[in-house]
C-alpha cells in the first residue's frame, strides 16, 4: 500500500506513518519516536489523572490543518471513521471492496452504555478573583463593637473593624488592608494555594496495610443535592479531580453544621438542652485509611500558656485561615488514596481534605514555618486561628503587617467573615482574652447555666466535660464536683440525690460568677495558697500586683484510696507537694511564697536536719 501523506496517524493505515511507533496495548502506553528522541504517552494516566482546561496538550499551528482536513470526513460511525478514503484507493482487491460495499447494508445502532453516575447538572459560572469581580455578599448582623469597612469601591470587599476607632485610626487599619488586599479572601476563587516547597501533606502507610474500597452510602434528597454543590465547588476551584482506579476509595457523609449549645422546650414545657442545626456541610469517612497511617506527632501549643501570653493587650486582631486545610497540596503519589465516591462518581483531592488523622499537625507545622519569627512575640498560632497582639494602635498595626506580607508571600489568605481588626477583646479558643486579663466565655457560660439536672449518667459526664472546661476559674472544683463524679464509677447505680443536685446549682452559679484570671509576670515571686480535706487537696497560684492579690491558676484533685487514710498532718503537706508539682513549670527558678492555714507544718518545715 502506497504512503498516503494527506492520512492521520491511525491503527491500521500506511506503514509508513507508525514504523517508528511503539504500540504497548497490555501496558496502555503508546511511543512515538523522532530521531534520537522517543515520547511516551499513557493511556492509563491520562485518565486517571486528566489535564485542565487550560494546559496545552497540542500543537497550535495544526489545529487549522486538522480542521480543514480532518473533521469535514468524520461521520457518526465509528468504523467509517477508520475506514475513510478506501472508496477513493484505486483497488482490485474483491474481498476489500465487498466489506467496504457493505458498510452501507448494516445500521449503525449507538452502544448499548449508560452513566454509572449522575450527572453534576450543567456547570455553574466560575467564580472569579475578588479583584477582577468583587462578589455580592450577604452582611450579617454585627455586635456593637464591631462594623463594616471596605476596600473596594461601591462599598464591596468589606472588613470587619473596630467600631471605636478614631477616623485617624481607621484609616490607618485601611491603608494597610488595601495595600494588603491580597491576603484576604471573599470568595473560594481567591485561594492561590501554598507552595509545596513550603508544606505538603503526605499519608504515609503503615507496613503491611492492604486498601480498603468502600461502596457509597444512600442519601436523601436534601443531602444529595448539598454533596452536588459541595463537588460542584470543589471541582471548579480545582481542589478536586474525577478518579477511576484509586485503591483507596471513602464514602461520603453529610452530617448537620450545629450551632452551640441552646435550651429549648418541649412539648411539656421543659427546657431541654439542644444545638439548633444551622445547615449541611459534605465529610468524607477516613476512618479506615486513617487506622493503617503513620502518626504524625507535631505538637500543638499549651492552649493556658498561649492564653497568658496574649491577654493584657491593648489591641488585637483576630485572623481566621479561608478553608485552611484545602490551602494546602496533597503529594501526587498520595492523591489517590484521598478518594471519595459518592453518586457523581469518584473524586481525589488535591488539597488537603478535613477527616485526616495527620491533617491538624501538617496544618500545625505549616503555619509555624509560615510565621517562623513572629511567634510569642507578633502573633500567636492555634491551628487556623492567628492572633496579632500589640501594647498599641501603632504596635499591633505594624505586627499586622508583618503578618499580612508573611501571608502574600506564601499565598495564605485569610477570610474576611472571621477576621477582626483592632478590636480590644475577642473569644480565643473559648476564653474572652482583653487586656483586664482571661475570662471565661459569657456565651457558653448562659447555656450551661440554663441547662436543667442531668437525668442519665451521659447527660452528667457531658455536664462535667463543659465546667471542666473552665475549670481554672473554679475554686476546689473536685472537692465541689465529688457527687456528680462518683455517678461516673463503674457499675454504680444512678441516684441523682440532694447532694448531687447541691453540686450541679454550685458549679453552675461558680461558673456565673467566675473571676477574671490575670497572666503571670515573671519578674514578680509567687503565691501558693494550700489546703486539705478529708478526701481533697486544692491550691490557689497568684502574685501580688499593686499590693493587690490577682489569681493566675485554680487547682484541686480529689484524694485515692491510700491517700485518704493519711493522718491530717500527712494530708496537709501533700497539699503542698500537689501545686508544686502540678505548677511546676511556673515555679522553677522563680521565688515561691507558701501560705498554709496547718501550724504543725511550719516546725516541719523550718526544722533543721540532724
Amino acid at each position: 500500500m502506497d504512503e498516503d501523506m494527506q492520512t492521520p496517524i491511525i491503527l491500521g493505515r500506511p506503514f509508513m506513518a507508525t514504523a517508528r511507533t511503539l504500540i504497548d496495548v497490555e501496558a496502555g502506553t503508546l511511543t512515538l519516536r523522532v530521531q534520537d528522541q522517543s515520547v511516551v504517552f499513557s493511556l492509563f494516566e491520562a485518565t486517571k489523572r486528566p489535564g485542565d482546561v487550560h494546559d496545552c496538550m497540542r500543537v497550535d499551528v495544526l489545529d487549522s490543518l486538522l480542521h480543514a482536513e480532518i473533521m469535514p470526513r468524520l461521520t457518526c460511525d465509528p468504523l467509517l471513521n477508520v475506514l475513510h478514503g478506501f472508496e477513493n484507493k484505486n483497488t482490485e482487491d474483491e474481498e476489500v471492496l465487498e466489506y467496504v460495499s457493505a458498510l452501507g447494508s448494516v445500521p449503525f445502532q449507538p452502544p448499548r452504555w449508560r452513566h454509572v453516575f449522575e450527572s453534576l447538572g450543567e456547570p455553574k459560572k466560575l467564580l472569579q478573583p475578588s479583584k477582577v469581580q468583587p462578589p455580592k455578599l450577604e452582611l450579617k448582623v454585627l455586635p456593637e463593637h464591631l462594623k463594616y469597612a471596605y476596600l473596594g469601591a461601591d462599598s464591596s470587599l468589606p472588613v470587619i473593624i473596630a467600631a471605636d476607632l478614631s477616623s485617624t485610626e481607621e484609616d490607618k487599619l485601611l491603608r494597610i488592608l488595601r495595600s494588603h488586599q491580597d491576603a484576604i479572601g471573599w470568595t473560594i476563587a481567591d485561594i492561590k494555594g501554598i507552595s509545596p516547597t513550603i508544606c505538603m501533606h503526605k499519608i504515609l502507610m503503615e507496613d503491611g496495610v492492604k486498601p480498603a474500597i468502600d461502596a457509597q452510602r444512600r442519601l436523601n434528597p436534601i443531602m444529595k443535592e448539598v454533596v452536588r454543590n459541595e463537588v460542584m465547588k470543589l471541582l471548579d476551584a480545582g481542589m478536586i479531580y474525577p478518579i477511576s482506579d484509586s485503591k483507596w476509595i471513602s464514602p461520603t457523609q453529610v452530617v448537620p453544621k450545629r450551632s452551640g449549645i441552646t435550651v429549648v422546650k418541649n412539648d411539656n414545657n421543659e427546657l431541654v438542652p439542644t444545638r439548633l442545626t444551622t445547615g449541611w456541610r459534605m465529610c468524607v469517612d477516613y476512618r479506615k485509611i486513617n487506622a493503617g497511617t503513620r502518626k504524625d506527632h507535631f505538637p500543638l501549643p499549651f492552649i493556658d500558656q498561649m492564653l497568658e501570653r496574649l491577654a493584657g493587650r491593648a489591641f488585637y486582631c483576630f485572623l481566621d485561615g479561608y478553608s485552611g486545610y484545602n490551602q494546602i497540596p496533597v503529594a501526587p503519589e498520595d492523591q489517590e488514596k484521598t478518594t471519595f465516591t459518592c453518586p457523581f462518581g469518584t473524586f481525589a483531592y488535591r488539597r488537603m481534605p478535613f477527616g485526616l488523622c495527620n491533617a491538624p499537625a501538617t496544618f500545625q507545622r505549616c503555619m509555624m514555618s509560615i510565621f517562623t519569627g513572629l511567634v510569642e512575640h507578633v502573633v500567636e498560632v492555634f491551628m487556623d486561628d492567628f492572633s496579632v497582639f500589640g501594647d498599641s494602635f501603632d504596635q499591633c498595626l505594624q505586627n499586622l503587617s508583618l503578618v499580612l506580607e508573611r501571608c502574600i508571600k506564601t499565598n495564605l489568605v485569610l477570610n474576611w467573615e472571621k477576621c477582626h481588626f483592632m478590636v480590644k477583646q475577642g473569644i480565643v479558643l473559648g476564653h474572652l482574652i482583653s487586656n483586664r486579663g482571661i475570662e471565661v466565655d459569657k456565651a457558653k457560660i448562659d447555656a450551661i447555666e440554663k441547662l436543667p439536672p442531668p437525668t442519665t449518667v451521659k447527660s452528667v459526664r457531658s455536664f462535667l466535660g463543659h465546667a471542666g472546661f473552665y475549670r481554672r476559674f473554679i475554686k476546689e472544683f473536685s472537692k465541689i464536683s465529688r457527687p456528680l463524679c462518683d455517678l461516673l464509677a463503674k457499675d454504680a447505680p444512678f441516684v441523682f440525690d440532694e447532694a448531687c443536685l447541691e453540686a450541679f446549682k454550685k458549679l453552675k452559679t461558680l461558673l456565673t460568677t467566675a473571676p477574671i484570671i490575670a497572666a503571670p509576670d515573671w519578674s514578680l515571686p509567687f503565691e501558693l495558697m494550700c489546703d486539705a480535706s478529708d478526701y481533697a487537696v486544692g491550691a490557689v497560684l497568684g502574685q501580688r500586683k499593686d499590693r493587690l492579690p490577682q489569681v493566675i491558676y485554680y487547682a484541686s484533685r480529689t484524694l485515692n484510696d491510700a491517700q485518704l487514710n493519711y493522718a491530717t498532718t500527712e494530708k496537709e503537706l501533700l497539699a503542698v507537694v500537689f501545686p508544686l508539682e502540678k505548677f511546676r513549670s511556673y515555679l522553677v527558678g522563680a521565688k515561691v511564697i507558701v501560705y498554709t492555714d496547718h501550724a504543725a507544718l511550719k516546725y516541719l518545715l523550718s526544722k533543721k536536719k540532724c
